[in-house]
């Protein structure tokens, strides 16, 4: 095959279920069950957009001015998103990863992330993707390799497929009680409010209609394993389900507005991560990791039937 943008492609399968993991970022380009959508992908000739399945290492969404504070020091990241004086979803979307597994099932990636102006710690990061009866699951792992304490942050940015539609005629169920404000300009936050009597209550499902979100919620209603989920309902009779552990408090919803046309609404980023917005900067849920020292998060997806009982995919 060809050099393609996403670097070496490296597929997994079990029973009907089908997914593609890429060496440039790390990341999962498509995941279909019997060749139907469950994760809306990007092209194998395409270069990734809108941070299409990536990791967000080592922090997720925005970093006000690129500028973050710990342990006494100053840092000062490049910004990565200079129109809104940001930098956004840490340092590992465009650089190769190394597959360290790939059986027929579940596929091993992994980046080594070297210190670097204004972040000089030492990361070794994994991301295992595995396929079974119970769908997709991925799991995020990172060690401190250096000398010192290291600021940590993760998440990773999958696209709910609604079919050969939008998202406008899907409808959403996520149970979290809060939704983080942020401002218009450069994205973010501001505060805070309860989603209770606006727009933003999805904690029963209804139509996402023409409304455009991009917002973190937390406050998440967790069931007896601990997980929170987020169930799309899509308008061709499928229905998708998202899980996140308890190591992701926080999930971003985007309607993809910002996007190039032919691909705005087109998915539902459904983003877990482990801090808010700004993370690093606020120190909201900042992990401290110290030499040695390792942590790992959990998320997966699975295609349902409407009235909620697993589709046994395989």
């Amino acid at each position: 095959m060809a050099p393609v943008p996403s670097g070496r492609q490296f597929e997994i399968v079990h029973g009907r279920q089908h997914a593609v993991i890429v060496e440039v970022g790390g990341g999962i380009r498509a995941y279909d069950v019997g060749a139907v959508e469950v994760l809306q992908p990007y092209a194998v000739d395409q270069m990734c957009d809108g941070a299409h399945g990536a990791p967000l290492i080592p922090w997720p969404n925005r970093l006000g001015d690129g500028r973050y504070r710990f342990d006494g020091t100053e840092h000062q990241v490049a910004l990565t998103e200079p129109e809104k004086d940001d930098a956004i979803h840490g340092f590992l979307r465009w650089r190769p990863w190394n597959c360290l597994e790939h059986d027929s099932d579940h596929v091993v990636m992994a980046a080594t992330l070297f210190p670097l102006p204004g972040y000089p710690f030492m990361l070794d990061v994994r991301v295992s993707y595995h396929l079974d009866e119970n769908g997709l699951r991925v799991t995020t792992g990172a060690t401190n390799l250096g000398d010192q304490p290291a600021p940590y942050a993760s998440g990773q940015h999958p696209y709910l497929s609604p079919g050969v539609g939008t998202v406008d005629d899907c409808t959403l169920q996520l149970q979290a009680d809060t939704r983080i404000l942020t401002d218009p300009q450069r994205q973010l936050p501001t505060g805070r409010e309860q989603v209770g009597g606006t727009a933003y209550d999805f904690r029963a499902s209804k139509k996402i209609g023409n409304l455009e979100i991009d917002d973190a919620f937390t406050d998440l209603h967790r069931d007896e394993q601990g997980r929170a989920w987020v169930h799309l309902e899509t308008d061709d009779g499928r229905a998708i389900s998202l899980w996140v552990d308890e190591a992701y408090p926080v999930i971003e919803i985007y309607t993809g507005d910002t996007l190039a046309p032919d691909r705005r609404r087109r998915g539902l980023g459904t983003e877990p991560m482990t801090g808010p917005p700004n993370a690093l900067q606020s120190g909201d849920d900042v992990i401290r990791l110290e030499p040695g020292d390792s942590v790992s998060a959990s998320w997966g997806v699975i295609m349902t039937e409407r009235n909620g009982k697993a589709e046994r995919p395989s």
